[in-house]
Formats: C-alpha cells, structure tokens, sequence
C-alpha cells in the first residue's frame, strides 16, 4: 500500500475517531504517529518526531498569546461588561423597531472584540437580552436566535482563538490575521443588524409575539433612559480597552503577544474597579486560564505532529496534483473546501474542524495563488456556520442550555438562526469573491 493511501485511510479514522468521542487531540497523536510508523516502518523515528514536535511545537514567545487573550476575556466577563454594554445599546436604540435585536448585536460586536470566545458571548447574552426582549414582546425563539447568531462574531472580530489557531496552523502572522478580520466582522455585524431591521418592518410575526402591539410600544418609544454620565460610565471601560487592544495592534506599536498582555492588565483594572475580583474569583478566573489555554496548546502540538504525518505521506500535493488536473480551478476548489467544511460543522466543533483540515488545504491553496491571510478568513467565516447548523450548532446548544426554559427546544432556536446563517454566507460570498475585503487594511 502506498504512503499516500495510508495517509488517506489515516484522515478517514481520525474524523471516526472524533465521530465516537475520543478526544481530537489524542486522536490527532494517534493518527499522526501510527501514520509516520507506518509509512516510515521506523518506530523511533516516529517517537523521535512526537518528541521534536512537542518540544518546538509551542516553544515560541508568540504562543504567549493564547493565555493573555484568554485571560483577558475571563476577566471582562466576570465585570459585567456585556451586560452595561447592552443596557447602553438598549437605551440607545430603543426609537428603532427591532431595537432589542440590533442593541444585541451592538453589545455583541463589542463584547466579541474582548472576549474571543463566542460560547462566552452566547452564555453572557442569554442571561442578559433574551428575557429583556421578551418581556418587550419578542419572540422567545428569536431572541434566542439572534443571540445564538450574534454570538459568532466572536471568532471573527479580533482578538479571536479561532484566527489564532489558524494563524498558528498555517504559519501566518497573528497581527495580521486579526487586523485581516475586522472588516469582515463588521460586515457581519452590518448584515445582522440590517437582517432585524428588514424582518421587524416586513415580517413582524417572525419577530414578535403581538405585533400591533410591539408596534405600539415602539411608536410610544417605550424603553430604559441613561444620562450621559450613566453611559460613559458603562461604556467608556470598554471602548478604552477595544481601542487600546485594536489600536496597538493595527498601528503596530504592539506585537500580539504585547497586545495580549496589555490587554489582560487593562481588563484586570477594569475588573478591580468594578469590584468584580476577590480571592475565590481570581483563583477561578487563574484557574480556567489556565484549564483553557493548555487545551488548546495540546491541541496545537497535536496538530503539528499530526500535520508532519501529512507530508510525509504527500498528501497535500497528491491532492493538491488532483485539483489541478481535475480543472476545478482555484475558486472550484475554493467552494468544494467550503462545502466539506460546512458539512464537517454539522458534526464536529469549530476547532476540530481546523485542526483537521487547515494542514491539508493550507498547502494547496498557496500553491493555487491564494493570500494564505485571505483563505485564513474564508475558513474561519465558514466554520463559524458550523457553530448554528444542526445537529450540533454548539452556540445554539449553549444558548438553549443557559435559557433552560422548557418552553423553547433547540429546534425553534435553530429556526430564530436562520436569518443569520443567510447572512454569513452572503459575507462569505463576498469574501471570498473580493479578498480586497480582508486585505485592504493589512
């Protein structure tokens, strides 16, 4: 048999093997060793490689990234930041009809760019905006919907573990990648927010619960007041820390790493200001810290080894040798890559996802001209879907769970996504048609 049908059949194990529960990691050491065993029919050269790998898989300053940024997020979500971020969008934008659905995203986009994590987001604004917006009259579903869609934003708007992680995987620069993904996480947003505004105008009974009666309280312009102190009060921490962290990196006066800990140290005096830090809290906040990020640095080392599998197999050139004999071209391959991904999200998470495919199409898209920073974009835009389609949409799932409200299945959650799950693809259309998007502010 020959080193490339091994490599394949190696693939196919490692996703059944993610498919019955084993953890990725382990199923990436496992597929990764046995490969190059197999293939090599050398057993210390497999060891030696695992070794190696392990050694300089993350021995680099800017893995120091992973636990600052981490770090970070933990800290603004233990101050309350998202839920005085909403209160602000809520009072702002109660004149529009489907305010509470566009205040969520605002508050959303905000949160994204300091926490990284959408599950983080989809808990914090389930508990936050979905009870207020069906109080005013909101569908529970939709509610549920928009924060489960909103909550994306997450892995696209930087600072962002997903970007991270690609970055990492395909050996492209982190500051780029995140400067790289703030125009297409506004587009997002852009999209969200005008998607709520179209449905609450043209298809009210999709929104609210009592129509005539949302309208009626819309035209009273019924809704919480603040007094300008009260806002900058709530948002001005925030914002301060964004700019700070978004600034440093895109005028280049921070590396990521630097960025990270700047970043961590502003949220800690945010947290200290608000009171929000005692002893038991830091140890927690520490401690997930630290739970979180040696996960995912696991998952890299993983990744790395099972990626010398790869090419010791020749696996991205054989495929790569196959699309272009095949004459798919490069944005046929672009959309068969997509496709697979996006069924890939109907059973696997976000980061499994990458860490299985990025290794293999990375390669192949350089050598069919692609910007590696621009197909960085379009893979995590498209993994992102993942985490709203069914049956495992782990956004809706954490939102269901955090709602714990008999009343709502997850289906009627999956159908509130819908509207957002169109949006993201018409963003990763464009995307992927205009790199210009991804690339003008680089």
């Amino acid at each position: 048999m020959s080193a490339l049908a091994i490599g394949l059949i190696l693939i196919a194990v490692l996703i059944l093997l993610v498919l019955l529960g084993l953890q990725i990691a382990i199923a990436l050491f496992a597929a990764g060793f046995v490969g190059i065993w197999i293939i090599r029919d050398n057993f210390e050269l497999a060891m030696r490689l695992l070794s190696v790998t392990a050694y300089n898989g993350i021995a680099d300053y800017l893995f120091a990234t992973i636990p600052l940024f981490v770090l970070m997020g933990l800290l603004v979500s233990i101050s309350n930041v998202g839920r005085d971020t909403f209160e602000v969008a809520e009072a702002l934008l109660r004149r529009l009809l489907g305010g509470l659905g566009v205040a969520t995203v605002a508050a959303n986009t905000v949160f994204a760019a300091v926490t990284g994590v959408s599950i983080a987001s989809a808990a914090v604004f389930t508990k936050v905006a979905v009870p207020e917006m069906v109080r005013h009259g909101y569908k529970t579903s939709f509610a549920a919907g928009t924060v489960a869609g909103s909550s994306v934003l997450g892995m696209m708007i930087p600072p962002s573990l997903l970007l991270i992680i690609y970055g990492v995987l395909a050996e492209q620069s982190i500051g780029r990648m995140f400067v790289a993904g703030v125009v297409p996480g506004i587009l997002l947003a852009l999209g969200m927010v005008a998607v709520i505004m179209g449905l609450a105008f043209f298809k009210p009974s999709f929104v609210f619960t009592d129509v005539e009666k949302a309208k009626s309280r819309h035209a009273e312009r019924s809704g919480p007041t603040l007094s300008g102190r009260d806002i900058l009060v709530k948002l001005v921490p925030i914002l301060a820390l964004v700019a700070l962290v978004l600034g440093g990196l895109y005028s280049g006066f921070f590396t990521p790493t630097e960025a990270g800990g700047i970043g961590a140290f502003g949220a800690l005096l945010i947290a200290l200001a608000r009171r929000s830090l005692d002893r038991h809290r830091i140890w927690e906040v520490l401690k997930q810290t630290g739970s979180v990020s040696v996960g995912i640095l696991i998952l890299l080392i993983a990744a790395g080894f099972y990626s010398r599998m790869l090419s010791v197999a020749g696996i991205p050139v054989a495929i790569g040798d196959l699309v272009q004999e095949s004459g798919l071209g490069p944005y046929g391959f672009l959309l068969l890559y997509c496709v697979i991904i996006l069924l890939m999200g109907m059973i696997l998470d976000s980061s499994s996802i990458l860490l299985i495919m990025v290794p293999i199409a990375a390669p192949i898209a350089e050598a069919l001209g692609f910007n590696l920073i621009h197909f960085g974009i379009v893979t995590v835009l498209t993994v992102e879907i993942g985490l709203l389609t069914p049956p495992f949409g782990i956004s809706v799932f954490t939102v269901h769970s955090t709602l714990a409200d008999k009343r709502v299945g997850v289906e009627q959650i999956f159908l509130g996504t819908l509207p957002f799950i169109g949006v993201m693809l018409a963003c990763l259309v464009l995307i992927a048609l205009f790199p210009a998007l991804t690339l003008a502010l680089i």
